[in-house]
């Protein structure tokens, strides 16, 4: 049957291949990787965000991560949008922070979805439980220029 689409995939289908994409995987804090993913699309959902930026919250680091391919994301049951949110949120090797929020600021959804993740990741508590000093003084100097950037403001 030439032409017609694939059922689109649901956001619970979306969310277990984003868990089982990163299945092993942790955050620097040695927390399971698919916790931060939960925390970003509840976030999502908390700014008002609809399904396809929810589905974008749980795939925004996969590709960048190498959980899942380029060509996974191209072939995927997902809506142009969502993909499209995905592929902004995908940060590129040698890209500067201006190109990486220049093209977030220019596709559709991709703000909120940032604002989501950029909040748990600059969670305080969240970057408590990093052992060195340095490295939670780094994080937090990237998160507070990217949301400046973004012109999202202080939290």
């Amino acid at each position: 049957m030439t032409g017609i689409s694939p059922t689109p995939l649901s956001l619970a289908e979306t969310e277990a291949i984003a868990r089982a994409a990163h299945e092993g995987q942790v955050d620097k804090a040695g927390r399971p990787y698919a916790e931060h993913l939960q925390a970003v699309a509840e976030g999502v959902r908390a700014r008002g965000g609809d399904e396809e930026q929810i589905a974008a919250a749980w795939l925004h680091d996969s590709v960048e991560d190498g959980a899942l391919s380029e060509q996974w994301l191209d072939e995927a049951a997902l809506s142009d949008r969502t993909k499209d949110v995905v592929r902004a949120l995908t940060k590129r090797a040698g890209e500067s922070q201006q190109e990486y929020a220049g093209r977030i600021l220019a596709t559709p959804g991709a703000l909120l979805v940032k604002e989501a993740d950029l909040a748990h990741n600059s969670d305080p508590a969240r970057l408590a439980r990093l052992d060195d000093e340095a490295t939670r003084k780094r994080l937090t100097e990237k998160y507070t220029r990217m949301r400046a950037l973004l012109g999202l403001g202080q939290r």
